[in-house]
């Protein structure tokens, strides 16, 4: 299949991948409390009820307010261009692009950390404070991951690093805490349990949800969008470090195989909100230091395996 093709596939399962895999998560959480649950489907017709809505905006808010959503979406977006979902392929590559992908991130963040205190709300101030404290435990934790991946293959793109580890000797080191540092950054990111619950009303336990509580209408369907985006962006991720086939070479097998592995995704994140509890805020630093060892462990893999004769 030609890079036209993929481009053009990638596109439709960014678009409407996060719509699934909240679906699966949320019938992942039924299947374990013994309901039928909603629809797979649920969250685009919530989206659709609140693009039909007209937002209210509070008096004392600025345009920042209103351009924040769009902003975090529109960031989300791009960083989703950059991500190999498939493979070794992504629509937006080249030399060093993680970086890019980074900052992108971190656009989004500020941007919704902006338009949460733009009301000069004490509980939307504390989840942007929150924001802003657990993010410093995940950056770090995705550099690591990335310079690990780097320097087991000696590749400078996302989608090359993420696409050629499977053909290195460290890959069956390296691959299980890559994918617990992938998936406790999936959680820090994309705000679940147990980091944070987006069904808690709560507001002294929020950290995402605080933060988008004065936002309605398109505006709260851009965000909740936009941190779907985020939990499939991760779900990519650790498709990519297992789908074993080249999208370039074998694009039926490897968009099947990534597929069934981002719903695989889904489903251990709808067992985790189901079996274990969210943890106090205290422990979260914890927790998220985690994902930063997790990616220490692969690096001392690469270096360890470099060592050997």
């Amino acid at each position: 299949m030609n890079p036209t093709h993929l481009t053009l596939v990638h596109a439709v399962l960014a678009l409407t991948l996060p719509i699934a895999l909240v679906g699966v998560v949320n019938r992942t959480k039924s299947w374990w409390a013994g309901r039928k649950g909603p629809r797979l489907l649920q969250s685009a017709h919530d989206l659709r009820r609140l693009l039909g809505k007209r937002p209210v905006v509070s008096t004392v808010a600025s345009p920042l307010f209103r351009v924040g959503p769009y902003v975090v979406l529109v960031c989300s977006l791009l960083a989703m261009s950059m991500v190999p979902l498939l493979g070794s392929f992504a629509p937006l590559q080249f030399s060093h692009d993680f970086v890019a992908l980074a900052y992108t991130l971190g656009l989004a963040r500020i941007a919704l950390m902006v338009s949460a205190m733009d009301v000069g709300s004490s509980f939307e101030g504390m989840g942007a404070a929150r924001e802003a404290s657990f993010s410093t435990l995940a950056e770090p934790a995705l550099f690591l991951l990335i310079g690990s991946v780097g320097a087991a293959t000696g590749m400078s793109s996302f989608a090359d690093l993420m696409g050629h580890l499977h053909t290195t000797p460290h890959y069956l080191w390296m691959v299980l805490p890559l994918v617990v540092a992938l998936l406790i950054l999936l959680q820090l990111e994309a705000a679940r349990v147990p980091v944070d619950d987006p069904l808690t009303h709560l507001e002294l336990t929020m950290i995402h949800e605080v933060m988008v509580l004065d936002h309605s209408g398109p505006d709260l369907a851009a965000m909740q969008y936009a941190a779907a985006l985020k939990m499939t962006l991760y779900a990519g991720l650790i498709a990519a470090l297992l789908n074993p086939f080249n999208p370039l070479t074998e694009p039926a097998l490897a968009i099947a195989v990534a597929v069934l592995l981002m719903l695989a995704v889904a489903v251990v994140v709808g067992c985790f909100e189901s079996l274990m509890a969210r943890l106090p805020m205290r422990a979260v630093p914890r927790y998220a230091l985690l994902a930063s060892g997790a990616a220490l462990l692969s690096m001392l893999a690469v270096g360890l395996g470099g060592l050997q004769p």
